[in-house]
């Protein structure tokens, strides 16, 4: 190879013999002109590469039904690879201008070949994200954290890029430079820390279902309280619902605790579970005439009812009268969901009162919705305690005790 090589240069140096020029002008332009037809050869190749991706390999493209086909055109994902091809070309021709210099040929064959595993890791790299946006809009991969995933193959996909790129530098075998990094594995291990962690736990929350685009999460540590929208090998990005932004490390999610309320959305219903603190000096036993007045309240007479022909001899209660109206009015609301559990119950009392706590769901999941249906029902609870001649305990304040000393 080497003697047909030197053979094309002479005989191009060949034609400068009947010229003025010293012979090693002579060879200087010989090489000049090898160089020059190299890369016109290198460019036309080019450009016969682009036209049949951008003619032949666009009507095919253009007559077939899949996606997958078009993202790769249209990100010029053909014409990416297309550009190893010129490399190539000179890579095997380039000797024919340095027959005779083993030092520069061996440089410049070297930088062709870390140019070509250049394009391919780019070539690779945008492939790995063009089948990450179709991994996201399939609906079962949709909600899945699988960017961390493409993120890790991006990593060993530059790192196996990098070994081959100094081995051809330092004319190594590859295999020899892995071997050597087995040793140094400590130093690697630390040094890439995060992204092993994050990778082992994105692995264990894709896996067991954790976390998925889109959830809403609590993380207390963190500050965090609001949405999914990113997944990352070493992020999590959470968007809090004063639109401030979160970012809390995946291992930081499995190794300590972190609410989901994903469950919730996916349910019948979402809690409502509030406490009225009942003064307890407020309750009594109740009159006829108490028993009249309450009775006009939509509920109330089943209850009396139903009391008197379970135990003719009982007394009721006026807060035990208002406790089985709010259950009524509870149920009655078309919001509540009566499949779910419905209480209205007494709680431990303290020196604040007897808490009187309601505890039921509603259909109504969005949050300024279910804020609104909780308050509606606060405000109802609030107006009609008087009505059952009850009071809610509050803590003396600065006016209580102004009206006390005014008397």
């Amino acid at each position: 190879m080497l003697l047909e090589t030197e053979n094309i240069l002479y005989w191009i140096s060949g034609w400068f013999d009947n010229t003025s020029l010293s012979p090693s002008l002579s060879l200087f332009f010989s090489r000049v002109i090898i160089l020059v037809a190299i890369l016109l050869l290198a460019v036309i190749a080019d450009y016969i590469c682009r036209y049949f991706i951008n003619s032949v390999v666009h009507r095919i493209v253009k007559n077939t039904k899949a996606e997958w086909d078009d993202m790769l055109f249209d990100r010029k994902l053909l014409n990416k690879l297309a550009l190893t091809v010129p490399a190539v070309m000179i890579y095997f021709l380039i000797p024919l201008a340095f027959p005779e210099q083993p030092v520069a040929l061996s440089w410049v064959l070297k930088l062709c070949i870390v140019y070509i595993i250049a394009v391919v890791l780019r070539f690779f790299n945008s492939f790995l994200n063009i089948l990450l946006e179709l991994t996201n809009r399939k609906e079962k991969l949709r909600d899945r954290p699988v960017k961390g995933l493409f993120q890790t193959l991006q990593v060993l996909l530059f790192f196996v890029g990098t070994i081959f790129i100094i081995s051809v530098i330092i004319d190594k075998s590859p295999l020899s430079l892995f071997a050597g990094l087995g040793a140094s594995a400590a130093i690697l291990m630390l040094v890439f820390k995060d992204t092993i962690m994050g990778f082992v736990s994105g692995i264990q929350l894709s896996a067991n279902d954790m976390l998925r685009p889109g959830d809403w999460i609590t993380v207390p540590k963190h500050g965090a309280n609001g949405r999914v929208i990113e997944v990352t090998l070493n992020t999590v990005k959470i968007r809090n619902f004063d639109n401030t932004i979160v970012t809390v490390p995946p291992y930081a999610l499995v190794s300590d605790s972190f609410q989901n309320w994903r469950g919730m959305e996916e349910s019948g219903g979402r809690r409502i579970k509030r406490a009225v603190h009942i003064d307890m000096n407020s309750v009594k036993f109740c009159t006829p005439e108490m028993l009249e007045r309450f009775c006009r309240l939509e509920g109330v007479r089943e209850y009396v009812d139903y009391k008197k022909e379970l135990s003719p001899q009982s007394r009721l209660t006026n807060i035990g009268l208002f406790r089985a109206y709010l259950d009524r009015y509870i149920r009655a609301l078309p919001e509540c969901n009566e499949d779910l559990t419905i209480l209205v119950r007494y709680l431990e009392a303290t020196d604040k009162g007897m808490p009187l706590e309601i505890y039921f769901f509603t259909k109504r999941k969005e949050w300024p919705l279910y804020e609104a249906l909780q308050a509606d029902v606060l405000d109802h609870i609030m107006a009609v305690l008087p009505e059952f001649d009850l009071r809610v305990f509050q803590s003396p304040s600065g006016a209580d005790f102004r009206f006390l000393s005014s008397r």
